[in-house]
């Protein structure tokens, strides 16, 4: 008879014998900077997580550095919106100055840029809109030119998240004319067309006007197609890649590390928060327990690096433990 059970004895045995372990080093923050002063304003769909204007970023700043975790998301909030999202390539923009301030304060974090238009167009979609469609292509110089204006003012790495066709290969020839040919691109190359997003379209204040955006972002009954994504994404120049959102796609993440030999990151998104933390104030689960499950099938299915606003809880949990 197998004797599996030989192994599980004790948490020692168990934990001797473990395949997978979480490291607060595979985290990513993802934090909100909205422009104004003396705003710390807690997401009502999110709790405990807030949006902070550039004067008020070191209290979140602090935690996240001594927490461990490698570094954080940025998503800008700006005051003004236009059709063609003109804040998003603002090189004064809240973004691009709240990129500075960190990179000033805490050079080692890493910092993350997310490139999309959705947060500064009035219209709440991610690319340019002519008769109520999106234009690919004339999106694309766009998208490029907020990438090379969050290099320069620092971010280490540009994680495009608009689903524009092309969008790879437009940032990096952006980023090589500038002089950014060392910095990385994180492609949100599956990035699926979900009701997950819900929390997060408050936090941004990034909500379409109309309609809806599955003619860019993936459908979520296709799980090849994440893979052809993703092929021509690494192709185009991606050097991270990524499935968006986490838990109902680990098939996809699972298919991703076992088809490329390639960084991998999952985005466990703050309709998956959101919903642990409900049910946590409702005591119906354990939400350590559960966040930690949750975060190490990520790490199970392949993912080097979680994108989680469970980020430093979880940090601070797995220092308790050691």
């Amino acid at each position: 008879m197998n004797r599996f059970r030989r192994l599980r004895s004790t948490d020692a045995m168990r934990s001797l014998v473990a395949e997978t372990s979480l490291s607060p080093k595979d985290f990513i923050y993802p934090m909100f900077v909205i422009e104004g002063e003396n705003i710390k304003e807690e997401i009502p769909s999110m709790p405990n997580c807030f949006r902070y204007s550039i004067d008020r970023m070191d209290e979140i700043l602090d935690e996240i550095n001594e927490s461990g975790i490698s570094g954080l998301m940025i998503f800008g909030i700006p005051a003004k919106k236009d059709e063609l999202g003109s804040e998003a390539y603002n090189p004064d923009g809240v973004t691009q100055r709240a990129i500075r301030h960190i990179k000033e304060k805490y050079p080692h974090l890493i910092v993350c840029a997310d490139v999309c238009l959705c947060e500064y167009t009035s219209h709440g979609h991610c690319g340019v809109i002519e008769n109520c469609h999106i234009i690919n292509d004339k999106t694309l110089p766009l998208l490029a030119k907020a990438s090379v204006t969050l290099a320069q003012a620092g971010a280490d790495i540009i994680a495009p998240s608009d689903m524009m066709d092309g969008r790879v290969e437009a940032i990096r020839d952006a980023l090589d004319l500038n002089g950014f040919e060392n910095v990385p691109i994180m492609s949100y190359s599956a990035k699926y067309s979900s009701s997950y997003y819900s929390p997060f379209r408050d936090a941004a204040d990034s909500a379409p006007a109309f309609g809806d955006r599955k003619t860019y972002q993936m459908d979520f009954r296709n799980s090849d197609e994440a893979l052809r994504e993703i092929q021509s994404d690494i192709e185009e120049g991606a050097d991270i890649v990524m499935v968006k959102p986490g838990l109902a796609y680990l098939d996809v993440l699972k298919a991703a590390h076992d088809t490329f030999n390639m960084p991998l990151a999952v985005y466990n998104v703050s309709g998956e928060y959101s919903m642990v933390k409900a049910a946590s104030k409702m005591g119906w689960i354990d939400e350590r327990k559960i966040v930690t499950e949750n975060l190490t099938a990520f790490k199970r299915a392949g993912a080097k690096i979680i994108i989680t606003y469970h980020a430093i809880d979880m940090a601070k949990w797995l220092k308790e433990e050691n």
